[in-house]
């Protein structure tokens, strides 16, 4: 069986790429979350920091005191050392508003050094007298603190993302080893349904465990359909090739009646030519499902140059017939493992195509040897060519040129990409309308 082509994301990479990018989301939402909360913690600690000094200032006051705070200005200002704090206390004239407080934030420039603050602004009544009583506290801590924070995030963030990145690579690795287990030894390396191996693969992953029992019940009904094609082309082998034989026989014993008119002469030669027809397209099928289910034995040493050498010698008289030119230039040989008879067919079929299609006195060229690490084997023919949906068809079966004789059943190049994918050989064709065709084989080392 052909091995499944890998493109895209491996099924590992998009787990731990789903759990990293799931974990940046959520480590990131938090960090903000911190933030907003450390800056609203922070201010409200600050607010009730100021309203405890507030009431501590006011209860601790004396006349005395207020006196020696007032100045003649009729207010006291006062800082502390780093100008984190200040406190301003005035006599107000205002006796209409009840007395209030309330907190606000603003930057205040204190000895040309600006700084933002929040403020308590408070009014109260002490012996009969209005004043106005505000403290501020600087809000740079916050700031700094948020500063910190954030880059401690920062830091975790990216140290959790290498870590989770590492860790589900490592874990997906051991949690899909099974799935790929069963991929290699029940799909890719199986090329005939006959030798699967039913043994299952150790898993602990229930899904996996389904997964193996359905390939296993899945190659057991292909190998029962397998089994029965097989039994098919036996009995087709038998109960269409031997009749055929004897009809062939019966009627080539009527042609040697004396007694028979041109007529019926005629008749039987007509039946024998579509007689053969049948047993040809037959063989032909035979062929392709014998290649194709592996009942041939590849065990023979074959020489590329003396397999050119030998189709060759078995085509030339038709070579001759229409004056073709062969140019044969093999730089290098080949020797690789296969079977000797059906690379004899390959070859033949299609040098047979380069004379069949080819124009009378035309050229076939036939050349190869080694491209970097591979052997490559051309067959190029100045004949009709093809055009460019006859080169897509051209492997397929019962498919034939349009200009193709009666004698054409559409199977040749259908053998050839058997055998070749038989022998692991990769073949394309390359063609042009009334330019010819070029065979093109890659054989691996």
């Amino acid at each position: 069986m052909m091995a499944f082509q890998r493109s895209g994301m491996r099924l590992q990479f998009k787990l731990a790429l789903y759990n990293t990018l799931t974990k940046i989301a959520i480590i990131a939402f938090l960090g903000v979350l911190i933030l907003i909360s450390i800056n609203r913690i922070s201010i409200h600690h600050i607010q009730q920091r100021l309203l405890q000094k507030k009431s501590k200032l006011i209860a601790n006051l004396s006349t005395a005191e207020v006196n020696d705070l007032l100045t003649q200005q009729r207010t006291f200002t006062d800082y502390n050392l780093l100008k984190e704090e200040y406190i301003i206390l005035k006599e107000i004239k205002n006796r209409r508003t009840p007395p209030g407080q309330y907190f606000s934030q603003s930057v205040r420039n204190i000895e040309g050094q600006e700084e933002e603050y929040q403020i308590l602004t408070a009014d109260f009544i002490y012996k009969g007298k209005r004043y106005r009583l505000e403290l501020g506290e600087t809000t740079s801590t916050i700031a700094q603190l948020e500063h910190t924070i954030s880059v401690f995030t920062f830091c975790v963030l990216f140290a959790g993302i290498t870590l989770t990145l590492i860790s589900d690579l490592a874990f997906t690795r051991y949690l899909l080893a099974p799935f790929y287990k069963i991929i290699d030894q029940k799909l890719n390396k199986v090329d005939d349904p006959i030798s699967f191996n039913y043994q299952a693969v150790k898993t602990s992953t229930e899904d996996f465990r389904i997964l193996d029992q359905s390939i296993s019940i899945l190659m057991k009904r292909i190998t029962d359909l397998f089994l029965t094609e097989k039994e098919f082309i036996a009995n087709v082998s038998h109960e269409l090739l031997t009749p055929i034989s004897v009809l062939n026989s019966r009627l080539e014993n009527l042609l040697n009646d004396e007694q028979l008119s041109a007529a019926g002469e005629n008749k039987i030669v007509s039946c024998l030519k579509t007689l053969n027809r049948l047993k040809s397209i037959i063989n032909s099928l035979l062929l392709i499902s014998k290649v194709e289910n592996n009942q041939y034995v590849k065990s023979d040493n074959i020489s590329v140059k003396e397999a050119i050498n030998e189709v060759y010698e078995e085509l030339e008289h038709r070579l001759l017939m229409m004056n073709l030119k062969v140019d044969i230039t093999l730089r290098d040989d080949f020797n690789f493992t296969g079977n000797r008879s059906l690379v004899h067919i390959l070859l033949s079929n299609i040098l047979s195509n380069a004379i069949k299609y080819n124009v009378q006195s035309g050229t076939i060229k036939i050349y190869g040897g080694y491209q970097k690490e591979n052997y490559f084997l051309s067959i190029e023919d100045t004949g009709r060519g093809m055009d460019e949906e006859e080169v897509k068809s051209a492997f397929t079966r019962f498919e034939k040129l349009r200009s193709d004789r009666e004698d054409s059943y559409g199977l040749g190049l259908a053998i050839v990409k058997s055998i070749a994918a038989f022998h692991h050989i990769k073949i394309s064709i390359t063609s042009r309308k009334n330019k010819g065709t070029l065979v093109h084989l890659d054989l691996e080392n």
